[in-house]
C-alpha cells in the first residue's frame, strides 16, 4: 500500500476527519470525534512517515521490526512510527489502522460514536 491508498483508508473510515497542521508540527492528522488516531508527518526529512497508536502488547514486539520505531514525542504513549508504509502488508497495515481508529472510537461516549457511525443506539 502507498501513501495515497494509506490516506484513503484512514480518510474512509466512518466518522474520520482529516486535517493538516503546519509549521511546527507539519503534520497531516486523522481524528475521530476529535480524537486522532494516525498522522504522517508532511516535511522534510521525515516526510510521510506515518504513525498510529497501537495496543499495548504489541508496542515492543512491532518496534523491534526494521523500519518501525517509537513515535517521537507519542512513544510513551505507544504510539509507532512506520518509515516506510509500502514496506508493510497491506493486511498488517490494515489491521493497524483498524485497532488505532477502533481505540479512539472507543474513547467517545456511545451517542457520539453511534453519532459518527451511524448506528443506532438502543434506548432502555
Amino acid at each position: 500500500m502507498n501513501v495515497e491508498q494509506l490516506k484513503a483508508l484512514c480518510a474512509g473510515l466512518p466518522g474520520a476527519e482529516c486535517r493538516e497542521h503546519g509549521a511546527p508540527a507539519n503534520i497531516l492528522v486523522y481524528a475521530v470525534g476529535g480524537k486522532r488516531f494516525a498522522h504522517f508527518k508532511t516535511s522534510d526529512p521525515e516526510r510521510w512517515r506515518f504513525s498510529l497508536k497501537v495496543a499495548d502488547e504489541r508496542f515492543l514486539e512491532l518496534t523491534d521490526m526494521p523500519g518501525i520505531k517509537p513515535a517521537r514525542w507519542l512513544g510513551r504513549y505507544h504510539w509507532i512510527t512506520i518509515v516506510d508504509v509500502r514496506r508493510l502488508p497491506d493486511a498488517h497495515l490494515r489491521e493497524l489502522v483498524d485497532w488505532s481508529y477502533r481505540k479512539a472510537l472507543a474513547g467517545l461516549g456511545k451517542a457520539r460514536r453511534a453519532q459518527l457511525t451511524g448506528r443506532t443506539v438502543p434506548t432502555s
